[in-house]
C-alpha cells in the first residue's frame, strides 16, 4: 500500500511561496468554475423569459442558504484537515473525516427538511406572480438533491485541500460542469427526443452534474484514504467526544463565513435605496470583487492549510517565520494582480457595458481608486485571520469579522445610505474603512507570536 502521507514534504525542508501557489491555484480555478456555472445556468434560463429567470433566482436564493452553511463548515473542515495532516496520525485524519461528513450531511439533510417544510410557503409570499412561484417550486423540488450532493461533495474537496491534493476538487468541477451545462441544455428546451421540462430542466442537469461530482469524489477518497477505514480508535476517547470537539473547533469559523455572506446580503438590500444608476453599478461590480477577489482570498487559505500542517508537525518557529514571510510576499503580488482586474473592469467599462448609461458608467470609473487600494489590507487581513484560525485561534477571528460587520460595516452602510444620502462611491468606501480596522487588530495578535507554539494535536 503506498504511503498515504507521501506528499507531505519533509520536515527538514522549509516550504516557500512556490508551495502556497501549487496549492492554491487549483483552488482558485475551482472558485472561479463555481461562480461561471452559476452565470452559465442563468443564460442558459434566460432564453424561457423573465418569469424563469425570477423563479430560478428566487429558488437558488433559498436553497442557497443551506449550501452558504454547508461551504461555511467545509472552510473549517480543511482547517482541521491540514493539522491532522501535520501531525502525520492516521487516527486524528480518520476522526477529521468522519466528523466532517457526519456533520456536514446533517446540516445537509436538516436544510433539506427546512426547505421542504417551508421553502413553498416562502417561494408564494415572495414570488410576484403564482407563475413565478410554481416554476420556482418546480425549480426548487429538484435542486434540492444538490444539497444533498453538496454536503458529501463540499466535505471530501475540503479534506482533500486539507491533505495538500487541491487538484482533485479541481478535477471533479472540470468533470461536472460540461455535463451540467450539456444536461442542463437538453433538458430545458427538449432535445433529443426528450421533453421540454423548461426551468426544471436546468434544476435536474445541476442535480445529475453534482452527482457525478461527489461520485468521482467519493472514488477517489476510497482510493487514496480507504485504508483510514481499516484504523482503529479515534482520536478522543470515542466517536461522540470527538464529533464534539470537531463541532466546537468548526463552529467559530462556519459562523465566521455564514455571517459574511449574510452581512453581503444585507447591504445589498439596503444598496436598493441608492439611485437607480448607483445601485446598477454597485450590482455590475460586486460578482466582480467576488469573482477577482478568490485570488488573493484562496491564497491566503492555501497559506493557512500550509501554516496548520506545519503546526501538526511541531516545526521550528524559524521554519514558520520564514515560511510565513515568504507567503506575505507573495499575497502581496496576488493583491497587486487583484487590484490590476480591478483597474482593468472600471477602465473598460464604456467598452464593456455599452448598453448601460453613461452616468452609470461613470459611477463604475469612479469606484476605481477605492477598487485599486482594497486588495492589499483586506490581503494581509486575510493572511492573519487564515494563520490565526490554523493555530486554533477560531474565535478571537470570529470576533474581528462579526463585530466589524454587524457593528460598523452594516450599519455604516444603513446610516450612509437612508440617512445621509451620499453617493455609491463614499458607500463603497466603508469596505476598504472595515478593512483598515480590522488591520491592527488581526497584526498585533499575529506578531504576538502564540501563533507558533500552539498544540493543534487536541
Amino acid at each position: 500500500m503506498p504511503d498515504p502521507l507521501a506528499n507531505f514534504p519533509a520536515v527538514d525542508v522549509g516550504p516557500t511561496y512556490r508551495d502556497v501557489l501549487a496549492l492554491a491555484w487549483p483552488m482558485t480555478l475551482k472558485a472561479i468554475i463555481l461562480y461561471g456555472t452559476v452565470v452559465i445556468d442563468a443564460y442558459l434560463v434566460s432564453a424561457l423569459g423573465e418569469s424563469a429567470l425570477a423563479a430560478m433566482g428566487l429558488a437558488a436564493a433559498i436553497a442557497g442558504v443551506v449550501l452558504s452553511a454547508i461551504l461555511a463548515f467545509a472552510n473549517a473542515m480543511q482547517i482541521r484537515t491540514a493539522q491532522a495532516f501535520g501531525t502525520r496520525d492516521l487516527v486524528f485524519l480518520k476522526s477529521v473525516l468522519a466528523s466532517g461528513l457526519v456533520v456536514s450531511t446533517s446540516i445537509g439533510c436538516l436544510g433539506l427538511l427546512v426547505v421542504v417544510l417551508g421553502g413553498g410557503s416562502l417561494l408564494s409570499a415572495l414570488a410576484p406572480s403564482a407563475e413565478v412561484a410554481g416554476l420556482a417550486k418546480e425549480y426548487l423540488a429538484i435542486f434540492s438533491l444538490v444539497i444533498l450532493a453538496e454536503s458529501v461533495g463540499q466535505c471530501v474537496s475540503s479534506f482533500f485541500n486539507g491533505c495538500g491534493r487541491t487538484r482533485i476538487p479541481l478535477y471533479s468541477f472540470c468533470l461536472s460542469l460540461p455535463i451540467n451545462v450539456a444536461a442542463s441544455l437538453v433538458l430545458i428546451h427538449g432535445h433529443l427526443g426528450l421533453p421540454a421540462f423548461g426551468v426544471a430542466g436546468a434544476a435536474m442537469g445541476s442535480a445529475i452534474a453534482a452527482f457525478v461530482q461527489v461520485g468521482f469524489l467519493i472514488v477517489r477518497v476510497r482510493q487514496i484514504n480507504g485504508h483510514l477505514r481499516h484504523v482503529a480508535g479515534w482520536r478522543q476517547v470515542n466517536f461522540l467526544s470527538t464529533l464534539k470537539r470537531h463541532v466546537f473547533f468548526a463552529l467559530p469559523i462556519a459562523a465566521t463565513f455564514f455571517s459574511a455572506g449574510l452581512a453581503m446580503h444585507v447591504c445589498t438590500f439596503i444598496y436598493a435605496k441608492l439611485s437607480i444608476n448607483e445601485f446598477a453599478a454597485l450590482t455590475i461590480i460586486t460578482p466582480w470583487i467576488m469573482v477577482a477577489g478568490t485570488i488573493g482570498m484562496q491564497w491566503t487559505q492555501a497559506t493557512g492549510i500550509i501554516v496548520a500542517q506545519l503546526l501538526g508537525q511541531n516545526q521550528q518557529e524559524s521554519v514558520m517565520d520564514r515560511f510565513l514571510s515568504s507567503a506575505w510576499r507573495g499575497s502581496f503580488v496576488a493583491s497587486g494582480i487583484v487590484a490590476v482586474i480591478y483597474a482593468s473592469v472600471c477602465l473598460s467599462a464604456n467598452a464593456l457595458y455599452v448598453d448601460l448609461s453613461a452616468e452609470t458608467r461613470a459611477v463604475l470609473m469612479g469606484f476605481l481608486p477605492i477598487l485599486f487600494i482594497l486588495p492589499f489590507p483586506k490581503g494581509s487581513n486575510a493572511i492573519c485571520g487564515n494563520t490565526l484560525r490554523a493555530s486554533g485561534d477560531t474565535i478571537y477571528v470570529m470576533y474581528i469579522f462579526l463585530s466589524s460587520q454587524w457593528l460598523f460595516r452594516v450599519p455604516a452602510t444603513a446610516l450612509a445610505v437612508i440617512y445621509f444620502d451620499v453617493s455609491a462611491f463614499w458607500v463603497l468606501t466603508l469596505l476598504v474603512w472595515e478593512e483598515l480596522l480590522k488591520f491592527p487588530i488581526f497584526h498585533r495578535r499575529l506578531l504576538t507570536g502564540n501563533w507558533k507554539r500552539a498544540d493543534v494535536s487536541s
